[in-house]
């Protein structure tokens, strides 16, 4: 049976379809005078945000200036605060760091006011920070004895700072008087992202009024750290762990917010950084905001999500006293898997269901053991060529399906003959043929079908996996980010497409144009309500072409390498391993071997057939 040959007019239609794509792209970019315009309408836009922000930012520190230097404001101010004015108003700032992280922590509202990553720097080489100028806020809300309300914002705290067995401790305290206080407790360890945070108050139970709860809030802006603000955004979360372990988050790609029960962490999730605050005994309830900032892509804006809870803190005997932790570091799962007890690790997102367990369990371990010994990019090649390996039994079963189809093509070509004028006939007869040569039209799909919680779990693992970011590979400077071979001018983008062009997604669109021309572009017959898979041939790698140009490079590169392995796996099967004489002479000898259905096919053969009847009636 003579095979068809790779159609070269298809290549060259192929080419010809790219090559009038870019032509378009080239012609309908913008003119000077256009591009001129559009950056003033850019700058109009970005200056309206900016604005919005300056407004956001005001709301989140609506703290009082203090001139230190005017005595009468200064007592007037401790006047306001009662019994809290017992400490000296102080706006210094201590430093507090180890080897990874620095943390700069204020005398007034005793809280962070800048975190920054040792370790880690941006994509234009700027220092990581979670916390700076102010786009974050924490502090607590509470009634006193004397009808006041504070927040802990606005009181000063007095600084001591000392060490605890090789650990950092910096012991702030907002007294009422010498021997009475709100003291925050911030203990850092060497080489550690987590920081014990304890906030416990003393004799203070006679201050504190319980006629209203103490709540605790915290705000925060992420901060803007990769080249693509959209990108980014779309892995920026809020995550929480509440009601005994269970995680859920709040929507990645618009406004939202929930109010639960029993929460013991939350993280704010900027991508690859998290900010997390955790406790012991987890809060009785949280109220969750998250608020995206990101209407578009821009080159300028500075911040993705602002996020905010509210969460109760119960008094005991009076007095509060509350364990908790900071976590600013990292999103890895090295890091965060160190930290068991608090379960920290769940804020990664893995992926949904078997998809998030086979990305944790099977390739982040497995990547990280291959990337020991090779490049980060060699790497990504070499895991691609194992699991191609390990799922070639899979394309063994579908091209032997695809085999056997072909073999009967010519008998369901003649039965479209025979049956033109009737399809439900001719429906009827085919199944019958396939029942009789033992071959099913769906058990080409099910190899598709089983492959799918790879293909999702490594969807999931290229974007997010920490080990990839920012390292290179060839032309790819960031292979956790999307490959950047031409950047269009500024304030010209195509729709779905980008502004810029990604060279590995159109290595790998061509190499899924070659493998679905050998697989469902020739092999598959199509049968009556069923897809043009001629077209579906061009339609996938044009679609994945614009799919995977915003998507992590990795991934790209993957899906090339790995539809050039299968393409070589599927010509040494189709060459080397299947004989299409001896599927042949086996259909043939099935034909001959009564067929036993089961309940099934009786069903349908016995509605076919009632159908075929009222028909002819």
């Amino acid at each position: 049976m003579e095979e068809k040959k790779f159609d070269v007019q298809s290549i060259i239609g192929f080419v010809l379809i790219f090559g009038i794509l870019i032509f378009m792209f080239y012609q309908n970019q913008p003119t000077p005078e256009e591009l001129a315009a559009e950056k003033a309408k850019q700058e109009q836009v970005e200056a309206v945000k900016a604005s919005e922000n300056s407004e956001t930012e005001t709301v989140i520190n609506d703290v009082p200036q203090l001139d230190l230097q005017d005595s009468t404001a200064v007592a007037n101010y401790q006047g306001k605060l009662g019994a809290f004015g017992f400490t000296r108003p102080s706006d210094d700032i201590t430093t507090f760091e180890n080897e990874v992280l620095l943390l700069k922590i204020s005398n007034k509202g005793g809280q962070i006011v800048e975190a920054k990553m040792k370790q880690f720097v941006t994509y234009d080489s700027v220092p990581v920070y979670l916390v700076k100028d102010g786009n974050a806020s924490f502090g607590l809300d509470f009634a006193t004895s004397d009808n006041r309300m504070l927040n802990t914002q606005d009181l000063y705290f007095e600084p001591t700072m000392s060490n605890d067995n090789g650990n950092k401790v910096l012991s702030l305290k907002a007294k009422t008087s010498n021997n009475q206080y709100l003291e925050y407790r911030y203990v850092i360890k060497p080489n550690d992202y987590l920081i014990d945070f304890t906030i416990k108050s003393k004799g203070l139970d006679n201050v504190i009024s319980s006629s209203k709860p103490v709540q605790l809030d915290w705000k925060l802006k992420g901060i803007r750290h990769s080249k693509s603000i959209q990108y980014e955004n779309r892995y920026t979360r809020l995550t929480y762990n509440h009601e005994d372990g269970k995680i859920s988050k709040l929507s990645e790609g618009s406004d939202d917010e929930e109010t639960e029960e029993d929460v013991k962490w939350i993280s704010y999730r900027q991508h690859f950084f998290s900010s997390i605050l955790a406790a012991d005994q987890p809060f009785k309830s949280g109220d969750l905001t998250s608020v995206n900032l990101v209407e578009e892509e821009s080159r300028t804006f500075g911040f993705t999500k602002e996020y905010a809870s509210t969460l109760p803190v119960e008094l005991e005997g009076g007095e509060i006293s509350k364990d908790l932790h900071w976590y600013f570091g990292p999103t890895d799962v090295d890091t965060l898997s160190q930290y068991e007890d608090l379960g920290l690790v769940d804020s990664i997102p893995f992926g949904w269901g078997i998809f998030g367990w086979i990305n944790r369990y099977v390739f982040t371990p497995f990547y990280g053991l291959i990337s020991t010994y090779f490049p980060y990019g060699i790497a990504i090649v070499i895991m691609t060529i194992l699991v191609r390996l390990a799922m070639s039994p899979v394309t063994y079963k579908s091209y032997l399906s695809q085999a056997k189809m072909k073999v009967l093509k010519p008998e369901i070509t003649e039965l479209g003959e025979k049956y033109k004028d009737n399809a439900m006939k001719k429906q009827q007869e085919t199944m019958k043929l396939y029942g009789k040569a033992g071959v099913s039209p769906m058990s080409g799909c099910i190899p598709a079908v089983i492959q799918m919680p790879i293909f999702y779990a490594l969807f999931m693992f290229f974007p997010t996996s920490f080990a990839l970011r920012q390292k290179s590979f060839l032309w790819a400077d960031d292979l956790s980010s999307f490959d950047t071979i031409y950047q269009f001018p500024e304030g010209f983008s195509i729709p779905f497409y980008g502004d810029h062009v990604s060279l590995f997604p159109i290595l790998a669109s061509i190499a899924i144009f070659f493998y679905m021309n050998m697989t469902t572009g020739q092999n598959m017959p199509t049968q009556p309500g069923m897809p043009n898979m001629k077209f579906i041939m061009y339609l996938m790698p044009f679609m994945m072409l614009f799919f995977f140009n915003n998507y992590a490079s990795g991934l790209s590169l993957y899906y090339f390498v790995s539809n050039l392995i299968t393409i070589g796996i599927m010509l040494v099967i189709k060459n080397v391993i299947i004989d299409n004489d001896k599927i042949h002479a086996q259909i043939q000898e099935n034909k001959k071997k009564p067929k036993k259905e089961n309940k099934f096919q009786k069903k349908m053969r016995e509605m076919m057939e009632q159908a075929e009847a009222q028909k002819k009636n």
